[in-house]
């Protein structure tokens, strides 16, 4: 071949290369630069929460998830207060109505009930609600304006129950510590928190119990809005409802 008729075919081999790392920019790797998601979620989601947002990241490579877990009166302040957020997951649908006006509509992704927690093996025998006004005993309580807590007292007044708690807590992890730390000898907490701690459970039958409803939002401040409503409604997938099963925690 003639040199010169080279030329044009070499610089053409060269400039294919250089036009394909062109057009690679063109579109960033979502992988190696993920949307950071921030979920505000209730304090009783945080272990079935921590495999869902390990399940969700691998799914979707191009998000990151972020979670904040407290009690739901402590995620709502936060919302009302601006802090960047995305999306939420209260433990009742009181906070989030009183929301209303802060996240898109709402779908509820799980229920869970009550139990009664109870030292390890039980030693003082508690057997129902009613044994919580026991005086030889210290029952620790979430604060009334938790959801866990309005839920009690609502079991409690139910069964004309007195009970006067050692200590009211922020949260249900709160009130299982204080049992599982020997503070306390008893405490009201979601059955899916007793699962896998140093504690014993005495049941609360279904007629005598309180369901409680986890409904999951986007709020309108986010910066993601795309992004935050696909994992809200991957939270409904059946991938994500077996994780929920699996916890413990009822169908929606």
């Amino acid at each position: 071949m003639h040199p010169r008729r080279a030329l044009p075919l070499l610089a053409g081999t060269l400039l294919i290369p250089f036009l394909a790392a062109c057009g690679s920019n063109d579109k960033p790797d979502e992988a190696k630069n993920p949307t950071t998601l921030t979920v505000l979620a209730a304090a009783s989601l945080t272990d079935v929460f921590k495999q869902a947002g390990q399940a969700y990241e691998k799914e979707h490579p191009g998000t990151k998830v972020k979670f904040s877990f407290a009690g739901s009166q402590e995620l709502a302040a936060q919302v009302r207060q601006g802090a960047p957020a995305d999306a939420l997951v209260t433990a009742d649908t009181k906070t989030m109505q009183d929301l209303k006006s802060e996240t898109n509509t709402s779908t509820v992704i799980a229920k869970n009930r009550l139990t009664i927690a109870t030292a390890k093996d039980n030693p003082k025998n508690i057997k129902a609600l009613s044994d919580l006004s026991r005086s030889d005993l210290k029952v620790v309580l979430a604060a009334p304006e938790v959801p866990v807590g309005r839920y009690s007292k609502k079991v409690l007044d139910q069964q004309h129950v007195t009970v006067k708690p050692v200590s009211q807590e922020p949260n249900v992890r709160a009130v299982l510590s204080k049992v599982s730390l020997g503070e306390a000898d008893a405490g009201i907490v979601y059955v899916t928190d007793a699962t896998k701690d140093k504690v014993a459970t005495v049941a609360v039958p279904d007629e005598q119990n309180a369901v409680a409803s986890y409904p999951a939002a986007t709020l309108k401040g986010s910066k993601h809005a795309q992004q935050a409503g696909d994992f809200v409604k991957w939270l409904s997938t059946d991938e994500a409802q077996k994780l929920l099963r699996t916890a413990g925690f009822q169908q929606p």
